[in-house]
């Protein structure tokens, strides 16, 4: 890892920031710090040290070095594959899907799904997030002067996206019941369980996860219908995500997508595709609320290029700066603040020795605030990202690397710019005094107590 020059911090406030572990936690001390927030378990050395390794039930490394970060999701992915922790959190809610499988299984899904997220396929989508960041502007018009919460307004314009480009709304599912269903389960069972930090086998049942069984069980049978009903009634004028996973055939063996299948992937993209992109939105907003020089400099760019009407697809290479605030709220606030895999078998990564069975963390969220790293890494500077190739590839994981990168990364880019841009250039957004957002990570890293702000027309 390359030392890089480290700059003497100025008096100039900093954006929030996870309080991160002192001192090393024993398992009930880990338990406990986890159910309030799993970024807490995270040493503060974990910001300076290439790799961090203790052991709480069983043997674990956190790394933070990019040639072994490579190594991890590259060189050696299928020694690395999710933890089981990972997987009982998650199975859940979505399956087998490409988010959980792993060796065949994976390789084949990924195979029948990427082309569905194909650039031209993405650009297509972009009415579809032009009308949504058009009826969110409309709703935080509406607002007046009173303070909006710019998160769960994200929530709602991400979700309008991906259920109509899951199932064109066309009524053949309940979005409130959806809706209602995955955030029950963020909420509840996406909590690491302590039977999971104990290393319990996965048949051993976690009662949180229990609880909300019945939601999950509703939402998959709402699915399974909708796409029975597509596939007799056929595709649309315009083929949304549905039409194109029913439309995909293996070229080789000709196999297709089960309805299960179907069912599960759908499912993983509607719960990832609208989280995490609302939550990089919501802490976009908070981070240009923060600095005004920076929200100045995003709203000149985006009424220059709109002239007044909302984003499209077409305008996203022509926002650079509002990318470059997409990417430093990536940075700062990670969707998945960590990445966690179990070893197959013995490395050495760095200096840490690994053995089969290790828990093997990449945090996320320290990497992006590394100090040897990033200069001034807890400072917000989105320029930093105006030369994409200064910046390590591996020092920089919004969306992972390697074979099992995020296979919605454009989705997700397009649909964020369309909307921020769109509602910079605006509205004048300001932060309501003692209102900060506390981030928090659960499944996801959320501002827990949302981002509240007023938005002013401008």
């Amino acid at each position: 890892m390359a030392k890089r020059e480290i700059a003497q911090p100025d008096e100039a406030p900093l954006p929030v920031r996870a309080r991160l572990a002192r001192e090393q936690m024993g398992i009930l001390r880990s338990f406990n710090a986890m159910q309030d927030n799993i970024l807490s378990i995270i040493p503060e050395i974990a910001t300076q040290k290439p790799v961090v390794s203790g052991r709480t039930a069983r043997r674990w490394h956190m790394v933070m070095h990019p040639p072994s970060i490579r190594r991890i999701l590259l060189d050696r992915v299928e020694d690395y594959p999710k933890s089981v922790v990972t997987k009982n959190l998650l199975q859940p809610a979505v399956g087998d899907s490409l988010f959980i499988a792993e060796g065949a299984h994976w390789r084949w899904q990924r195979r029948l799904t990427a082309p569905a997220f194909s650039h031209r396929n993405v650009r297509n989508l972009g009415p579809i997030m032009t009308s949504a960041a058009e009826r969110s502007a409309a709703r935080i018009a509406g607002a007046g002067r009173r303070a909006v919460n710019l998160l769960d307004e994200m929530i709602a314009a991400t979700f309008d996206v991906i259920a109509d480009v899951t199932f064109s709304d066309d009524g053949s599912f309940d979005r409130a019941d959806i809706h209602r269903a995955i955030e029950d389960y963020v909420a509840e069972a996406g909590r690491v369980s302590l039977l999971d930090v104990l290393g319990a086998p996965d048949w051993v049942p976690r009662p949180a996860r229990l609880w909300s069984a019945q939601s999950m069980a509703e939402m998959r049978r709402s699915a399974d219908a909708a796409i029975t009903a597509r596939a007799a009634r056929g595709p649309g004028l315009v083929p949304d995500l549905l039409d194109l996973l029913l439309a995909g055939e293996d070229p080789t063996t000709k196999r297709r997508l089960t309805t299960g299948e179907l069912r599960d992937n759908l499912l993983t993209f509607i719960v990832a595709g609208h989280e995490t992109t609302a939550l990089s939105l919501a802490w976009s907003f908070y981070l240009c609320a923060f600095d005004q020089g920076v929200q100045e400099r995003a709203r000149a760019e985006a009424q220059a290029v709109l002239q007044g009407r909302a984003a499209t697809g077409e305008d996203v290479d022509q926002l650079p700066f509002i990318r470059q605030i997409i990417d430093e709220a990536w940075r700062l606030y990670p969707p998945a603040g960590v990445v966690s895999r179990t070893a197959q078998k013995a490395d050495i990564l760095h200096d840490a020795e690994i053995q089969p069975g290790d828990t093997v963390m990449i945090p996320i969220y320290a990497l992006g605030r590394h100090a040897l790293l990033w200069e001034n890494p807890d400072r917000f500077k989105p320029e930093r990202f105006a030369d994409r190739r200064a910046i390590d590839r591996y020092a920089y994981l919004p969306f992972g690397d390697g074979p099992r990168i995020c296979i919605g990364a454009s989705f997700a880019l397009q649909e964020a710019v369309i909307i921020l841009a769109t509602l910079l250039s605006r509205f004048r957004f300001t932060p309501v005094p003692g209102r900060d957002p506390k981030p928090v990570m659960i499944l996801t890293l959320r501002p827990e107590g949302g981002v509240w702000l007023i938005a002013e027309p401008v």
